[in-house]
């Protein structure tokens, strides 16, 4: 009996041993995959660090070598200053209206196209739809000038927010990603609406709107980045520094010839940028569950 018990015992230090070397080997690709995750994370984050970072200093400490990422002695009164140079609160009020009402107009104008070429049948649906899609391989650089003479001389819109909201309304890639939610909600919803007597508008609104919710998020999301950032557009249309949208005013930070503090520039880009972090927070869900249908549907 005394040797059993010597064969079948089992050593504490032996057993913590196994069971460590067991555990690291089934997690071993899980642990590559967080230290990579995390070193992309702070490759990305390290821009945006330094820029807060920046933002906190005196002119003389910007650019000192090597460069500090922690502040010595906070400097509060470069983001005092953005709101002395410039109009903050009129411009920052520009960019919603401008950002919001074009995220409005986007949703439905291209909610109403994708569902008109996805689910509609008329002659000529398809080539007009790659008429559509053509113009995304046109840049906006092309553009600009025969847009700035109908802005300007047809409707008389130049430097008012109108000239740039309403050249916004209207998207080719909304429209393609709408028609590819809608193509992918099956036959049957529409079948069982009509036989309940239901016309095109209230299968629209009331069946096939509410289930192209994700690709409306993600369009709503991904227009109000691209919007809010805008520079060229405004640039070419607006001259009033009151009806400036916040991307003008940043640059107009910069002074004459570029001789203003990179403090305070660096001040007005973290104001100017909680807006967007705000709605990615809240909107990063849909994003990414917009990505990942969009991807499966056709």
């Amino acid at each position: 009996m005394a040797t059993l018990n010597r064969t079948t015992a089992v050593n504490p230090a032996q057993a913590s041993s196994t069971y460590w070397m067991d555990w690291f080997r089934h997690n071993l690709s899980r642990l590559v995959s967080m230290t990579f995750l995390v070193v992309v994370a702070l490759l990305t984050l390290m821009p945006f660090i330094w820029v807060v970072s920046t933002s906190l200093r005196t002119p003389s400490e910007s650019f000192t070598l090597p460069p500090k990422w922690i502040p010595v002695d906070m400097d509060f009164s470069n983001y005092a200053e953005v709101f002395e140079r410039i109009p903050f609160w009129s411009q920052i009020a520009n960019s919603f209206i401008v950002t919001l009402s074009v995220v409005v107009g986007q949703l439905v104008t291209a909610s109403l196209a994708g569902y008109a070429f996805a689910r509609l049948k008329f002659r000529g649906r398809n080539m007009l739809f790659w008429i559509v899609l053509a113009t995304m391989m046109i840049p906006g650089q092309a553009t600009i000038i025969p847009l700035f003479l109908l802005i300007s001389r047809v409707f008389h819109l130049n430097d008012t927010l109108y000239s740039l909201i309403l050249p916004g309304l209207a998207t080719a890639f909304g429209t393609f990603l709408l028609r590819q939610y809608f193509m992918g909600i099956p036959d049957d919803f529409e079948e069982a609406a009509l036989v309940e007597g239901a016309n095109q508008w209230q299968i629209f609104s009331k069946i096939y709107l509410p289930l192209a919710s994700p690709g409306l998020s993600i369009l709503a999301v991904l227009t109000f980045n691209a919007k809010w950032n805008d520079y060229f557009t405004p640039l070419i249309f607006m001259n009033t520094k009151e009806r400036f949208p916040i991307t003008l005013g940043i640059v107009d930070l910069q002074g004459y010839m570029a001789t203003g503090s990179i403090s305070v520039v660096l001040a007005g880009i973290v104001l100017s940028t909680i807006p967007v972090i705000i709605i990615y927070i809240f909107g990063q869900r849909y994003l990414v569950q917009g990505l990942m249908m969009g991807g499966v549907k056709g």
